[in-house]
């Protein structure tokens, strides 16, 4: 028994695990002639890195996904990104599900963590919104796309391109298929493209916790748990403001150029979307203002939140940091809100995780800058993108060497299991160690 016991993998092994298969059995797919468009075989690093950036959605592609993949390759990009986006661990709660096994303790707590929820009670009702919600939205989605891309595209092209669009934006993944002419670009001004799309994107970065809660309460706000209306309040107080910077740096920039106002709120609002969390883009960030690429990079490192298809350090953990800094510096030993008071604990928790991720992006920045001839500022956004799975690009990905693509897998891949989970995954107890306690000492700060 205490052999069995010894032996049996941690959840967190399970969660890093299954997306490394997710991710090789992709790149072999991809590797296959008949995936690309010219019938040669793309080279491994290449295809390891497309099948990395779906299954991860995070969007970054060394070249075109249009113009150099197939029917086939596209349709595996786009399971990918769907397997991805729900979660490997959703599908294996599904799998439980089909074949009528119960879920035992470890089973539900693998599915809980995956999933950012803090209970055991009813996971295979919640697997069933998740995935009933996202063919729902999903669809929706798809069906507003496709008023546009139909009379784009004709009607077989239009409806499929509406479909991929909707599942890479609900996914939160930015692949696109609008070959080199710049991803949503040609849309910039376009209503009903852009709001479909930042609706996707937004729904999807909530975080199936949230749209649980909105679910179990009818969409009645007085009946919102606590979680759910400070995840909504902060979210949509981060994109308003992030908004309004973006129309205030970038409205005489290069950018904006010769959009006129409602084309310029428009890409306003879709760069303080997209930014948080997917790849499209409806302007060269190239041309962005100083302020605005620094903007860009800070919500990128943030990203959406726990539980949903977004990556970053979720904005939870940002708003926690904030909460305990305004504490600190108030000489405050609690974090109050309203009438509810935040752990300390999830305050260690949410600076460990802010340390981590900042000092995997300076080490990766250091390496990159030994390695390619590219600046300084192409290169920080490039790798923030990576890890925060977003997918943003100063067209820099596909000149990159193979060493310093190799470091942007590990990125997406580090961003979407997430940092914890593969520290988690790696790291093992020691019981004696945890019970002793060391003395006490000061270490002076500030």
């Amino acid at each position: 028994m205490e052999l069995k016991k010894k032996r049996k993998m941690s959840i967190w092994r399970y969660l890093t695990l299954g997306y490394l298969i997710v991710i090789l059995t992709g790149s072999i797919l991809l590797v296959l002639p008949w995936a690309a468009k010219d019938g040669q075989s793309t080279s491994y690093i290449n295809a390891l890195f497309t099948a990395t950036s779906a299954a991860c959605v995070t969007g970054l592609v060394p070249f075109d996904t249009f113009t150099h993949w197939n029917l086939f390759g596209q349709i595996v990009i786009l399971l990918l990104i769907q397997l991805g986006g729900l979660g490997f661990t959703t599908f294996v709660s599904i799998l439980f599900i089909m074949v009528k096994r119960g879920f035992g303790l470890f089973e539900r707590s693998a599915v809980i963590k995956s999933l950012g929820s803090n209970s055991l009670k009813g996971v295979k009702t919640l697997v069933k919104q998740i995935v009933i919600g996202t063919l729902i939205f999903e669809l929706l989605g798809a069906g507003l796309l496709s008023i546009r891309f139909i009379g784009d595209f004709g009607v077989g092209q239009g409806i499929y391109f509406s479909v991929f669009h909707a599942v890479s934006a609900f996914c939160n993944a930015g692949f696109d298929l609008m070959g080199e002419s710049g991803s949503l670009s040609a849309y910039a001004s376009d209503p009903l493209v852009i709001l479909t799309i930042c609706s996707l994107i937004f729904i999807g970065g909530l975080g199936v916790c949230v749209w649980g809660g909105i679910f179990n309460c009818k969409g009645n706000p007085k009946q919102f748990q606590f979680y759910t209306k400070f995840i909504l309040l902060c979210s949509v107080l981060l994109l308003t403001v992030s908004m309004g910077l973006f129309l205030g740096f970038e409205w005489n920039s290069a950018a904006y150029e010769g959009k006129g106002v409602g084309g310029k709120i428009l890409c306003a609002l879709f760069e303080a979307t997209t930014a948080r969390t997917a790849g499209f883009y409806s302007v060269d960030y190239n041309k962005i203002s100083n302020s605005g690429y620094l903007l860009t990079v800070i919500l990128m490192f943030i990203g959406g939140c726990s539980g949903s298809t977004a990556g970053g350090i979720k904005v939870g953990t940002f708003a926690v940091m904030i909460m305990g800094m305004l504490a600190a510096l108030r000489g405050k030993q609690d974090i109050n809100l309203g009438k509810r008071r935040v752990d300390m604990s999830q305050l260690h928790q949410a600076l460990a995780i802010f340390t981590a991720y900042l000092t995997i992006i300076l080490v990766a920045v250091m390496t990159m800058c030994a390695i390619e001839p590219f600046g300084f500022q192409q290169i920080l956004f490039e790798t923030v993108s990576a890890l925060g799975t977003v997918g943003l690009s100063m067209s820099l990905t596909g000149s990159l060497s193979i060493a310093s693509k190799l470091i942007l897998i590990l990125l997406m891949y580090a961003g979407r299991t997430g940092v914890l989970t593969i520290a988690m995954a790696l790291s093992r107890k020691n019981r004696t160690e945890a019970q002793i306690k060391r003395p006490v000492e000061v270490i002076f700060i500030g």
